[in-house]
């Protein structure tokens, strides 16, 4: 009987176009992968699309002079077209800003939510006295805590990796005037990682064909989870699905939580293109169905 094989690919930001390097570093790898399973008569699932919200976008959007949206088009088109002439193979390259997309996402907050592995939290937001902005993720950079890099951001540290949270950084800065921000309470809504780390625990410990280093590291790993908030004050992504939250633009959530959702939900998507609207469930529901990211 054949396999089911499921390829997610890395979507890369809708903010500009992509290089030999991206090429090279996911899409020839990962259609190589797929067509040697096609050949040997598995079914295969390759699926990837441009990554729409968060910062990159809106910072590409600011520099452009151009909307979110009309940037995540140029470029959602601009990047499927030279994927598709190049000959990769993917079943489906979509993006995060469909409708099926947002469903999909508003679906699993809303089902972590109820089931009380989403929290509410006060936290200290970054904010621009000059512009009257909130300062997420990238619009905000400063030294790192942990490794000293002086042009660490608001998320993480491109130089140690390490996330980090905007009040984190040493000598904050805004990115768009580079004015020392103001840090004001602000509701987020959290997933609580630890709750979930026995079970990661557990189910890594069983991977005895892993190499002891990688093993080792991915339960230092485990060790260190703590809740991240899911949630960033932006009027660009992913509108969150509570009735308080309806009509209100400041807030979304975060691209880090739904661009991950974007292999379910191209899933989804491509069984629905198909006409077969169950078909995802035989890589995501199966399993004996085996997956690559």
């Amino acid at each position: 009987m054949p396999d089911h094989i499921l390829i997610a690919v890395a979507w890369p930001y809708a903010n500009g176009p992509r290089h030999i390097g991206h090429v090279a570093g996911f899409g020839v790898p990962s259609d190589i992968f797929a067509r040697y399973h096609r050949l040997k008569g598995n079914r295969v699932l390759m699926i990837s699309g441009t990554d729409e919200h968060g910062t990159p976008i809106t910072l590409a959007a600011d520099k452009e002079g151009l909307t979110p949206r009309e940037v995540a088009d140029r470029y959602n088109k601009v990047i499927g077209d030279d994927l598709y002439n190049l000959g990769l193979s993917y079943d489906i390259f979509t993006r995060t800003t469909t409708r099926n997309h947002y469903r999909v996402t508003q679906d699993l907050f809303t089902t972590l939510y109820e089931k009380g592995y989403i929290f509410r939290k006060e936290t200290l937001g970054a904010f621009s006295a000059s512009t009257g902005r909130t300062l997420p993720d990238r619009y905000i950079e400063g030294t790192c805590p942990i490794c000293g890099y002086t042009e660490a951001r608001g998320d993480q540290c491109d130089n140690c990796g390490n996330q980090l949270d905007p009040v984190d950084l040493i000598n904050p800065r805004s990115k768009i005037d580079g004015t020392p921000p103001e840090f004001r309470q602000t509701e987020h809504f959290f997933l609580d990682l630890p709750a979930f780390a026995e079970q990661l625990r557990t189910w890594i410990e069983a991977q005895e064909h892993w190499r002891p280093n990688v093993r080792a590291f991915s339960l230092n790993f485990i060790k260190e989870l703590k809740p991240r908030a899911i949630t960033r004050d932006l009027e660009w992504g992913v509108p969150i699905p509570l009735p308080e939250y309806e009509h209100r633009d400041d807030k979304k959530i975060y691209v880090w939580f739904d661009a991950v959702i974007g292999y379910l939900s191209a899933s989804i998507e491509w069984a629905k293109n198909r006409g077969t609207p169950d078909a995802w469930r035989e890589w995501w529901q199966n399993p004996q169905s085996r997956h690559y990211y």
